[in-house]
C-alpha cells in the first residue's frame, strides 16, 4: 500500500532533480523549508521529527537538497518528507508539503468497523507497521538503518555487558532470579 499523503502523493516518486525544482519553487516564494521524518505515518501523526533546524533566507535550494540526502542517509528506511512553510500575513501555513523517500516496503492499513448501540458505527485505523516496535518497523534494524538503528545496537550491546552479573542498579520489580 503506499502512503498518500501531502502535495503530489498520488504522482511516482520524484527524482533529485524534480525534488529541487520544487523546492526551488518554494523559495521562489519566499517560503522556508524545512526536513522531517518518521517511521509512523498514521493520517493523524502530523508532528513528524524534524531534521536540523528550518531553513530561512535559503536562496538556492541545493542546501536544502543536501539535507534532504543526509536524512536519506540516516534513516534509509523511514518517510521523509520537506515542508515549505508560508509566513504570509493571513496565511501563516504550510503551503507545500511532499514525501521524498519511502521504505521498500509499505505494509499499510486495517479499517475496523464496529457496531454499537442504536445502530451507530465506529470505525478504527490501524497500522500493520505499528506492531513493531519504533525503529524497527520498516526494517531499519535488518539493512543498517542509519541512525536509530545504530544507536540502538550500541545501546543493547553495552545492556549484554551487563548480564554477567553486573547490575545497573535498576530492578524489574519481580524477584532476583525471576526474568521479565
Amino acid at each position: 500500500m503506499r502512503i498518500t499523503q501531502g502535495t503530489f502523493s498520488y504522482l511516482p516518486d520524484f527524482s533529485d532533480d524534480e525534488i529541487k525544482a520544487q523546492i526551488q519553487y518554494a523559495l521562489d516564494n519566499n517560503w522556508s523549508v524545512s526536513v522531517e521524518y518518521t517511521d509512523d505515518p498514521h493520517p493523524r501523526n502530523t508532528l513528524w521529527e524534524m531534521w536540523e533546524l528550518p531553513m530561512f533566507d535559503l536562496e538556492d535550494a541545493s542546501a536544502a537538497v543536501m539535507e534532504v540526502k543526509r536524512c536519506r542517509e540516516a534513516f534509509p528506511n523511514y518517510y521523509i518528507r520537506v515542508n515549505a512553510y508560508d509566513p504570509t500575513h493571513g496565511r501563516r501555513t504550510i503551503a507545500l508539503q511532499f514525501i521524498v523517500n519511502r521504505p521498500k516496503v509499505e505494509p499499510g492499513y486495517r479499517l475496523d468497523r464496529q457496531e454499537w448501540n442504536d445502530r451507530r458505527i465506529h470505525y478504527s485505523l490501524y497500522a500493520y507497521a505499528a506492531e513493531k516496535p519504533h525503529g524497527e518497523r520498516y526494517g531499519a534494524s535488518d539493512e543498517g538503518g542509519g541512525e536509530y538503528a545504530r544507536t540502538s545496537a550500541a545501546k543493547e550491546s553495552k545492556d549484554e555487558g551487563k548480564s554477567d552479573g553486573q547490575s545497573d542498579g535498576k530492578s524489574n520489580g519481580k524477584g532476583d532470579g525471576e526474568e521479565s
